[in-house]
């Protein structure tokens, strides 16, 4: 019985070490993120997992790491591992808190990078659920400012779509909400305003005005792109691609 004892008070004076411990880890991956250095990061959050593997906040960064790290990868197989992973990720935090707009739109963004790579009713469902969790972080956090810009890619998407894929929604859905250019313009404003500074969003915009028929003001969203500093490892090919429209559309 004595045993039994010392050895339960072993493990809870070893619980605030558990949490110290998922705290350093959690300071350490957000420091390599901003560097950046995003497969470092999602190490250290992974790290952090294993201390607090209920922590809705570690999850949901460990999916949004997963989405960029994968849509790098040119190893198609190395590419749909960290989209599957970060599928996960995002269920596991939806599943501890289904109010969390970063845990609904962490997973808003996996489908979207899955979306992108299927055809047919594959594409046409994942269109539906991202949406869906879209819509949700919105509710519950208007100021998340990825959700607004998923909204975005969504209306342009969805306007995208070509006349098969459009015929299918209805066969299997009845439809989808109505999308449009001027639409997508509006969400990616609205996530320009709370974020200024994410350069990806400029991006997004710029392709939606011009589609939009609004070629000055895709150039000067482009032009205010280059002014930004970059802040993900995805920041200098946006900028790339940036430059290349200007040459194209000027």
């Amino acid at each position: 019985m004595k045993g039994f004892l010392v050895c339960i008070f072993i493990f809870l004076c070893s619980l605030p070490n558990f949490a110290q411990d998922a705290a350093t880890f959690i300071k350490e991956a957000e420091h390599l993120e901003a560097l950046p250095n995003e497969k470092g990061a999602f190490e250290k959050f992974k790290l952090a997992l294993v201390h607090d593997p209920g922590n809705v906040y570690v999850l949901t960064k460990c999916s949004e790491l997963c989405s960029r790290i994968g849509n790098r990868e040119t190893n198609t197989d190395n590419r749909d591992a960290y989209y599957a992973a970060a599928i996960s990720y995002s269920k596991k935090a939806l599943a501890l808190a289904p109010q969390n707009d970063e845990a609904n739109v962490s997973m808003a963004i996996a489908l979207g990078r899955i979306a992108l790579l299927k055809s047919g009713k594959e594409k046409i469902t994942a269109v539906k659920d991202i949406k869906h969790y879209a819509d949700f972080a919105i509710k519950y956090n208007r100021q998340n400012f990825k959700a607004w810009h998923v909204l975005g890619k969504w209306n342009y998407e969805v306007s995208n779509l070509n006349a098969i894929e459009r015929a299918a929604i209805k066969v299997f859905y009845g439809g989808l909400p109505n999308a449009s250019f001027k639409k997508a313009i509006e969400a990616y404003d609205m996530a320009k305003k709370i974020k200024p500074d994410f350069v990806l969003n400029y991006l997004e915009l710029a392709k939606a005005y011009h589609k939009n028929n609004q070629k000055d003001m895709a150039i000067a969203n482009l032009k205010a792109l280059l002014l930004l500093p970059n802040k993900t490892e995805d920041d200098a090919r946006i900028k790339t691609e940036a430059r290349n429209l200007l040459a194209k559309w000027s």
